[in-house]
């Protein structure tokens, strides 16, 4: 053999290897991808438009998980004002997704080692079909958790979903007829407790969070990161470092501040984004050593709100620019803070529920605490306005209807007797509640075709 030809080839070889190390390397390390522009790929797509009795991912059309003009029940219980019910396998706790008359649901079935979606129609709670997007590999998670914790995200022709898989944050796109479209891994993630963040629309991206202490694949570490990635084709469009250590919450786009802002909480900061490009707009330093929940928003202000180590709830003026710690942020509050139910504010109050039940409504521009109620039981899911009303879903399945305002009273409490994670959605008139067993449409009769039998449905699943 000629040595120069082996010379040769060991040095391409060598060359070879450096370069996969060096795509590793800046794939895995939080490194800014940008798509060339070049590239054959119809970049701009149609923005999704949801009907008016939509839902479609989490927190709902517009990300303030508010619907004013829904009336669904205020009273419920196994035997009344219930359309239908019907088993879901597994566990999750994922809210479901409406559009048009599919709801979609993702589910883990912990001793397969599946995550799945579902597919169930909207009137009658049928199952049109069920897909299998990963199995295998599921790690470790509190057990408060699922390994489906994620609401999947719809834009009228496909659904997406993220999973914790592998080592890695993974996002699915699945079409109307269960069929998956594309799946990518967004990139590296570890966390003893498992993964919660949803994915958020905006315009030709699906974006996704993986904060997290930091996960080796092969002798490369990688980092917390937010991704966006296309949503034709599941190519990443950016990704940006974000601060290394556990936190949980979904990014949110928001208008605020007359500008389109990608908010998103974690460790020892609230963050704002250029949600097309990935560029900071703003940070706030605070205590919180992680955060669990998503940020709520008025039309000029941020509130964050986070309990590890100590409580705080924060509100921050939106049009800032860089460090906004000693310059936007309008005010603190210690007590009224919660961990892992979302806030939601509506017309000047903002709402907080606590994970241990107490409510407490707030002045949103001041600060200032209007009243408090206990309302009993542990909490994960997020409280949802609809009908000036507040519903507030306790671990073990009771809901509580408060009116909105006033001093908090308590119109009627609800019970499923199942337990219950997920966050309720709403869709006209009709309340959706994902319990530990199954889903649930709540509504007064003669709104909703009453379905069959549970047992009859159990049996397809």
């Amino acid at each position: 053999m000629n040595p120069n030809t082996l010379w040769n080839g060991r040095n391409i070889t060598a060359l070879l290897l450096c370069v996969v190390v060096a795509i590793l390397f800046a794939s895995n390390t939080g490194v800014r991808e940008i798509r060339r522009a070049n590239d054959p790929i119809n970049f701009v797509l149609v923005d999704p438009q949801p009907g008016p009795e939509d839902w479609p991912g989490w927190r709902g059309t517009g990300g303030t998980n508010t619907a004013p003009g829904s009336n669904p029940p205020l009273r419920w219980s196994t035997s009344e004002n219930i359309a239908w019910q019907v088993p879901v396998p597994g566990r999750g706790h994922a809210s479901p997704c409406v559009w048009g008359e599919r709801i979609f649901v993702a589910t883990a079935d912990d001793q397969r080692q599946t995550i799945s979606l579902l597919c169930i129609d909207r009137d009658t709670g049928r199952s049109h079909w069920q897909s299998e997007l990963h199995r295998g590999d599921l790690r470790s998670r509190h057990a408060k958790n699922s390994h489906a914790s994620s609401t999947p995200a719809c834009d009228g022709q496909h659904v997406y979903v993220t999973s914790a898989v592998n080592g890695s944050v993974w996002v699915t796109a699945v079409d109307f007829a269960g069929r998956i479209v594309w799946q990518r891994a967004a990139g590296p993630y570890e966390a003893k407790w498992g993964y919660g963040s949803s994915p958020t629309i905006y315009k030709s991206l699906i974006i996704v969070a993986a904060d997290n202490k930091g996960a080796r694949i092969d002798r490369l570490r990688g980092a917390s990161h937010l991704a966006a990635l296309h949503r034709q084709t599941g190519e990443i469009v950016w990704r940006i470092e974000r601060p290394t250590g556990d936190s949980f919450g979904t990014p949110i786009v928001a208008t605020v501040s007359g500008r389109d802002q990608l908010l998103l909480a974690g460790k020892g900061t609230v963050a704002s984004y250029d949600p097309a490009t990935g560029d900071a707009l703003w940070t706030c330093r605070w205590s919180a050593q992680r955060a669990a929940n998503t940020l709520a928003f008025d039309e000029d202000h941020v509130f964050a709100s986070a309990r590890h180590p100590q409580g705080e709830l924060l509100c921050i003026q939106g049009d800032g620019q860089g460090d906004v710690t000693s310059t936007h942020v309008v005010w603190r509050e210690k007590q009224a803070a919660s961990e892992v139910p979302s806030p939601v504010v509506h017309e000047g109050l903002l709402y907080s529920l606590g994970d241990d039940g107490i409510l407490t409504c707030l002045d949103a521009a001041t600060g200032k605490v209007l009243w408090k109620r206990r309302l009993g039981g542990s909490m994960s899911s997020s409280p949802l306005i609809a009908g000036g009303h507040l519903y507030c879903c306790n671990e073990e399945g009771v809901t509580f209807v408060v009116k909105l305002g006033g001093r908090g009273e308590v119109i009627a409490e609800n019970a499923l007797g199942d337990g219950l994670f997920a966050s309720p959605v709403v869709s006209g008139d009709r309340l959706y509640l994902r319990t530990l067993s199954g889903l649930h449409c709540v509504t007064v009769p003669g709104t909703a075709p009453i379905a069959e039998r549970p047992e009859d449905a159990r049996q397809r699943l």
